[in-house]
């Protein structure tokens, strides 16, 4: 079964056909990066023009690649929740008119969901129940995958997500958008002990995250520095922060998996990119004796394959949506 799938959450706007939700036959992503970089992040409206100006030309490239035509599609699979309001709209109704053009099923997917999709891909053999650490710029959670469709939250963050709290540091640290995966570079070069952060925890609620004051205390160490015209070493801040918020999310991680005797672990999302997380995660995984799943780096960020992976599993599930289909800046992955 071939699904194409449809994404257009934040700044790219991707398109793939999936095989069988394992088997990547195309994938095109259409990038606005250099475009928001002139304004230090995401201007939501110009991502949402540029998601209308090239939606077309991404799917048409996509099925070019594959060799296939529309009508060799089995069904479309989109993105409709959470993300950019305006941006999902362009994803939600472009995928409706093929689906009604070509009297195709209609599948919506979540967009975690399809972050966890992503490693059915790097990980042919891979099925639940796992463990996952699903970490992106906008989110931060724990989640329980009973079944492909069945998934159990079982820690989300409190305020910022870890990529969040990434790039507002980069920021303030003058490290150019996206601030976050310029912040791992430098931290490589860094002394991760140079600087003390805290390492917040939700009271009563031991396995949720809390970033915002992590973030905080990066801010007001920084500006305390200016003040007293003292010079701060970025790439020291930068591998000293990295390390609280990789700490942070490795805690709680580590709690959910003896909690619930996980037999297997998986990581999902953005920052799952990040090369200290991804060794720590190794070593846990080696540590507790677990075989753990990482999706490919170029599986980690917004990408239109996972889409259709979990599409494959959603449609399977008889998960379908008509022509009423609406886009939703938040919703719950469960």
């Amino acid at each position: 079964m071939i699904i194409l799938g449809i994404e257009s959450s934040c700044d790219e706007t991707a398109a793939a056909l999936v095989e069988d939700g394992r088997r990547v036959l195309s994938s095109v992503v259409a990038s606005q990066v250099e475009e928001h970089k002139l304004y230090g992040g995401v201007v939501p409206e110009i991502a949402s023009r540029r998601h209308s100006e090239a939606i077309s030309g991404v799917t048409g490239e996509a099925l070019a690649q594959a060799g296939l035509s529309l009508g060799q599609v089995d069904a479309i699979a989109v993105t409709y929740a959470p993300g950019l309001i305006g941006a999902l709209l362009v994803g939600v109704n472009f995928a409706k008119g093929l689906a009604l053009a070509g009297d195709l099923p209609l599948v919506p997917v979540h967009h975690l969901r399809g972050h966890i999709a992503a490693n059915y891909l790097s990980h042919p053999g891979l099925e639940p129940p796992f463990l996952c650490l699903v970490v992106s710029g906008g989110h931060s959670h724990i989640v329980q995958v009973e079944d492909y469709t069945q998934l159990q939250v079982l820690a989300r963050t409190r305020d910022d997500a870890a990529g969040e709290a990434f790039d507002k540091a980069a920021r303030a640290m003058g490290i150019p958008y996206p601030g976050g995966v310029e912040l791992d570079k430098i931290a490589e070069t860094g002394d991760p002990l140079a600087y003390q952060l805290p390492r917040p925890k939700v009271e009563g609620s031991p396995l949720d995250f809390s970033f915002s004051g992590l973030k905080t205390a990066a801010l007001n160490l920084l500006h305390n520095a200016a003040q007293r015209g003292e010079a701060v070493c970025v790439p020291d801040l930068c591998a000293s922060y990295r390390r609280a918020v990789v700490g942070c999310l490795m805690a709680s991680f580590r709690q959910a998996a003896r909690e619930t005797g996980a037999k297997r672990l998986a990581a999902a999302g953005g920052v799952s990119a990040n090369r200290l997380l991804r060794r720590e995660l190794e070593a846990f995984s080696q540590e507790a004796g677990l075989p753990l799943f990482l999706p490919e780096l170029s599986l980690c960020g917004d990408n239109a394959a996972m889409i259709a992976a979990q599409g494959y599993y959603e449609l399977l599930a008889g998960h379908q949506a008509g022509m009423e289909l609406n886009a939703y800046a938040q919703r719950d992955i469960q």
